[in-house]
């Protein structure tokens, strides 16, 4: 039986913001009903112990996340979600008491890509409101500002983090500047279990960009996969269109699924640093591995 670290369960594939760094998905907009997600679990179950509600989409606007993280718990699955963060006041008491729920990510970078229409105080607050709220539910929590450039020294993206990194500092009480500590693609723990992790923005793969190269290693198919909200396996979370289609959970078993003849012809192709799929060959993400 093949084993990941993780595997992407994309339970929505809607957003409720429109940011300029992610492209807008051209599939219809879906929920996934809970029968399907519980029988997506019963078919993961012994190929990882973790998974992770996104690829695309916004998973708390699930009507169902409660649900959906109490079967998880129920299957011993440990449950990591993805979000913009703005919908964090409305949902908490939805999710913060659950015990599947391992770890949050809150994309504070989805402020600055979108218009900039919403109070930044207010939903900076509403983030830092709910940490204060779960710091005893053993809840990890990333702060993430994934929008800096290469010269990550001098770029505007670093110096409009410093407002809502200032903000960060005053509720923490931290004695020091954020950027003075935190090292780009390492989280900087700045109380226990709650971490800001700085990053470089990435380009989504795309068939119209640019090969990179045709040698590379990747982690998918390795560490991790990729369900998404219509059942497509695919074999990792930036493939947001499904382009990479290994089959689809509701017609074939998983197991077979990530044993198929592509499947293994891209887990081969990584191990010998060979790209075997286009949509690889135009990912520019592959290169943070350095393999």
């Amino acid at each position: 039986m093949k084993k990941f670290k993780k595997i992407y369960i994309e339970i929505t594939n809607t957003c409720n913001l429109a940011c300029d760094f992610c492209p807008p998905t051209k599939r219809a907009g879906e929920f996934m009903e809970v029968e399907i997600f519980n029988t997506i679990l019963d078919q993961i179950k012994g190929h990882t112990q973790y998974i992770y509600f996104h690829v695309k989409g916004e998973p708390l606007l699930h009507p169902n996340i409660d649900q959906l993280l109490d079967i998880s718990h129920k299957k011993g699955f440990r449950v990591n979600i993805t979000t913009n963060g703005t919908l964090i006041k409305k949902v908490k008491d939805k999710i913060m008491n659950k015990p599947a729920l391992r770890q949050i990510n809150f994309s504070l970078h989805s402020f600055d890509g979108n218009d900039g229409s919403e109070d930044k105080t207010e939903y900076v607050d509403s983030i830092l409101s709910f940490i204060k709220e779960v710091e005893n539910n053993n809840i990890i929590v990333s702060l993430r500002l994934w929008n800096l450039d290469k010269d990550n020294g001098t770029n505007i993206e670093k110096k409009r983090n410093r407002e809502v990194l200032q903000r960060i500092e005053k509720d923490f009480g931290l004695k020091y500047q954020i950027e003075e500590k935190v090292v780009p693609g390492k989280g900087l723990k700045i109380r226990d279990q709650v971490y800001i992790n700085q990053e470089s923005e990435f380009q989504w793969p795309d068939l119209n960009l640019k090969e990179e190269n045709s040698s590379g290693f990747c982690h998918g198919l390795r560490n991790q996969v990729a369900i998404l909200v219509d059942g497509t396996v695919v074999p990792c979370c930036l493939d947001g269109e499904g382009i990479i289609n290994l089959g689809n959970i509701n017609t074939n078993l998983f197991a077979e699924i990530v044993e198929s003849e592509r499947a293994n012809k891209m887990y081969n192709g990584f191990s010998n640093r060979q790209v075997v799929e286009e949509l690889c060959k135009k990912c520019g993400y592959r290169k943070r591995f350095h393999l």
